[in-house]
């Protein structure tokens, strides 16, 4: 496992995705604290606008022939789907993160914010159990046919999946870009 900041601040500043994951996958303990860290974040009007699809084991086979099929239906190359086929391997557990948009005076564009801030708690609570994670989107997070296979309705978004492990290999830190660059006082 990766050496975790003891503190909040640091692991917040040291925050590093890995794609380089093995097992083990989070234990039941641990993946309970990485689903209940998701329940504590800024939600308008309270409305949960999440759902979370655990895919470990036999499921990530199944992952596979999802992908695969929606990478054949789009008349994909060889190389496409031969890609998509390992996708689901790059890690022995991914966590769906998709929104349940609910009607309320609260916009989508609220809920969907919700569930990526869902998606960001499980990573960072990933990371401060020890594990590696990476959340990751890419063309079939858009696609209606692996919507329809994970029981997303065609109005709710993928938000990313999240590949989570063991770091099978450490990463030099990246380099940080000044906030400096990104902010403007209003006084």
């Amino acid at each position: 496992m990766s050496q975790v900041p003891q503190d909040a601040i640091e692991l917040l500043l040291q925050r590093q995705s890995n794609p380089f994951l093995e097992q083990p996958a989070p234990n039941r303990d641990d993946l309970d604290k990485i689903l209940s860290a998701a329940m504590r974040v800024p939600d308008h009007g309270g409305l949960a606008p999440w759902h979370f699809t655990v895919i470990e084991n036999g499921g990530l086979d199944k992952l596979s022939d999802i992908l695969v099929g929606a990478a054949e239906a789009k008349n994909a190359e060889e190389a496409k789907i031969a890609k998509a086929k390992k996708m689901p391997y790059r890690a022995p557990m991914i966590i769906v993160i998709s929104t349940r948009f609910i009607e309320h005076k609260v916009p989508e564009q609220e809920q969907l914010i919700a569930a990526g801030c869902a998606a960001h708690a499980m990573q960072m609570a990933a990371f401060a159990l020890g594990y590696g994670a990476m959340w990751r989107t890419g063309e079939f997070s858009y696609n209606p046919q692996v919507k329809e296979a994970l029981n997303i309705k065609l109005i709710d978004q993928i938000v990313g999946f999240l590949y989570v492990g063991t770091e099978s290999k450490a990463l030099p830190a990246k380099p940080v870009k000044p906030y400096q660059d990104f902010v403007s006082y209003f006084e």
